[in-house]
């Protein structure tokens, strides 16, 4: 009982030492400021963008403060992109080896904070021995040269956290933590946004496709006018000719746009954890994805709180301080407490059993180590930690005047894309209402080929043009929510696997 006394109190006399003699070395961390500006770009943002009188061309309205919601692709109205997007989330291979990382990452941690508990061994060890006729031992046999001798201990081994190093390697697997979970939030936001990025890529190659089609059917429909008039020798057969290359032309640039066509819905498989061969049954057509109206722009002092890769670089910036600590620690004496208690005997039970007065031992010391010269080994690890920690400072800066020009860029592609689509929607009416007159005046025989031949050109140009442009209003609309940080902070359940 006495030993066991004596190894309690030693236990507690080790955790009072290292409660009274803790410290934290190095500098204790404090989160950048975020940058003192009031706005994303130079010039005011005004309150909407330009309208235009089609499908797609409505004016969005610039919500300066609103929120943005977790579901965010929600706000485009397609079911079956709603679909895509949850089956990404559930089966992306690139997600499911970040949550992996985080849940690593959070071990890793909780391991660490082992540290600041004592470590606590037992052994049993049974042995036979010969010793020579002159020998004596205390748990010797006396009936003969050969005994038995069985021990069985507990060791316990403490080591103070004196200087705060400990703390500090705690602290450094908890901010690495954190980057890990930033970073998987960046891959969910990623993920996201490129499946809307490639099915909104999808639904522009359909409108382009059915954009040369058409063109291409008036076109053939032109060319057998001019063969019926060369027949008649209204006109040369080079006229003829020229609306032959005319149509191959445009039948030439369909297999590009499928080929493209094939590549999204290749790549909409992979990013929804599935295989090409196995086919989707979403598609996406331009009239089926609604433009939302109303965009929620962040306040610039909130959106180093929302972009996970700004909160992946403070975390990153924590970990370089909480290792200079660390290094700092380094350099100083270590002290270590130990304590053993245990039991000898010849036999594990009788009168000179293992639980028998006398046969108990215990032991309890310390022990201080300090590095007196490593070559100045331990001074240049804490001159590398320190320019580490430099390092992450410029990093995090880096990041968030990045976060802050992408927020910049997609507003100001936003406002353009508005009038890009508005000069796109006149430029097809002019160029449909041109073609159709030219082919009028064909089938009249009043204008040459050259004319039909510009006017197909120009009608096809314009109606691929307004396809693209009402394609970036999308695009660029998903790129907005990507660059304010996608809304994770309003999920119920965050950084759950498989969620």
């Amino acid at each position: 009982m006495t030993m066991r006394i004596a190894l309690a109190i030693a236990i507690v006399l080790a955790f009072a030492l290292g409660g009274m003699l803790a410290g934290c070395v190095g500098p204790d961390f404090e989160r950048p400021n975020p940058p003192e500006v009031s706005g994303y770009t130079a010039s005011q943002l005004p309150a909407q963008t330009a309208s235009a009188d089609a499908p797609g061309g409505e004016a969005q309205r610039f919500e300066t403060g609103r929120d943005i919601p977790a579901e965010w692709w929600a706000l485009f109205h397609s079911q079956p992109l709603n679909t895509l997007v949850e089956r990404a989330l559930k089966a992306n291979a690139d997600l499911q080896a970040a949550e992996a990382a985080l849940r690593a990452a959070n071990e890793t941690a909780t391991a660490q904070s082992s540290s600041f508990f004592p470590t606590v061994q037992g052994s049993v060890s049974a042995q036979r021995q010969k010793i020579t006729s002159g020998n004596t031992s205390p748990v010797r046999d006396s009936q003969g040269l050969i005994y038995n001798l069985y021990t069985p201990q507990v060791m316990v081994s403490y080591t103070p956290d004196v200087w705060g190093g400990i703390s500090r390697q705690v602290e450094n697997a908890e901010a690495q933590a954190e980057a890990q979970r930033f970073q998987l939030e960046a891959a969910r936001l990623t993920v996201t946004s490129n499946v809307v990025a490639a099915a909104v890529q999808e639904a522009s190659l359909r409108g382009q496709i059915a954009a040369t089609q058409e063109i291409i059917g008036l076109t053939e429909e032109s060319l057998t006018i001019l063969r019926k008039q060369f027949s008649l020798g209204q006109i040369a057969q080079a006229d003829v000719v020229a609306q032959e290359a005319a149509l191959a032309q445009a039948q030439q640039t369909l297999p590009p746009l499928r080929r493209q066509l094939d590549q999204q819905r290749d790549l909409l498989s992979a990013l929804t954890g599935g295989f090409a061969a196995q086919g989707l049954a979403e598609t996406f057509e331009l009239s089926s994805i609604s433009l939302p109206e109303e965009l929620p722009v962040s306040l610039p002092s909130t959106l180093v709180e929302q972009r996970p890769d700004v909160r992946t670089a403070e975390a990153n910036l924590h970990a370089a301080s909480a290792a200079v600590g660390v290094a700092i620690a380094a350099r100083l004496p270590i002290v270590n407490l130990t304590a053993n208690m245990g039991s000898a005997a010849p036999f594990l039970d009788g009168k000179q059993g293992l639980f028998t007065p006398g046969t108990g031992f215990w032991t309890l010391g310390s022990s201080v180590t300090a590095t007196i010269f490593d070559g100045f080994g331990l001074m240049h690890k804490q001159r590398a930690a320190e320019a580490t920690f430099d390092q992450a400072r410029a990093q995090y800066r880096s990041t968030v005047i990045t976060a802050f020009q992408n927020v910049a860029d997609v507003l100001n592609a936003l406002q353009h894309d508005a009038d890009t689509f508005a000069a796109a929607v006149k430029a097809e009416r002019s160029a449909e209402e041109s073609l159709s007159i030219v082919r009028r005046q064909m089938d009249l025989g009043a204008i040459g080929y050259l004319s039909l031949l510009n006017a197909q050109q120009t009608a096809l140009q314009a109606r691929i043009a307004k396809v693209q442009a009402q394609a970036a209003r999308l695009a660029d609309t998903a790129a907005l929510f990507q660059a304010l940080g996608g809304g994770w902070w309003n999920r119920n359940q965050q950084f759950t696997s498989g969620e």
